[in-house]
């Protein structure tokens, strides 16, 4: 089944510049899979070592948040539109996506 993915800025470099593509699976972990064989490199930004998201990485099934919705295990229908909206700073050495870092006091 066909849905489609925004692609954040961030991760367009893997899908040459494209905004949003296509990709196929009937969870979101098989679409991410699919989206990994289509564009090789962008899993890598995405998961840990263990195969789960990356904590700043947010996915999302037709505006909703896939924790509520069975994380990786959430269902996909025909149709369907998956966001990827990461949360991004520059520095870490961890070669994924990195969270914005607190902003102090003074």
């Amino acid at each position: 089944m066909a849905v489609e993915v925004r692609i954040p800025t961030i991760l367009r470099k893997h899908t040459g510049g494209s905004k949003a593509v296509t990709a196929e699976g009937d969870t979101v972990r098989d679409l991410l899979g699919d989206l990994d064989r289509r564009y090789p490199g962008i899993a890598g930004q995405l998961f840990n070592a263990d195969g789960s998201l990356h904590r700043f990485v947010n996915v999302y099934v037709n505006d909703e948040d896939v924790r509520f919705l069975g994380a990786l295990d959430a269902k996909l229908d025909d149709g369907d539109v998956v966001a990827i909206l990461p949360a991004v700073a520059g520095g870490g050495g961890s070669g994924g996506l990195e969270p914005s870092p607190p902003v102090g006091r003074g």
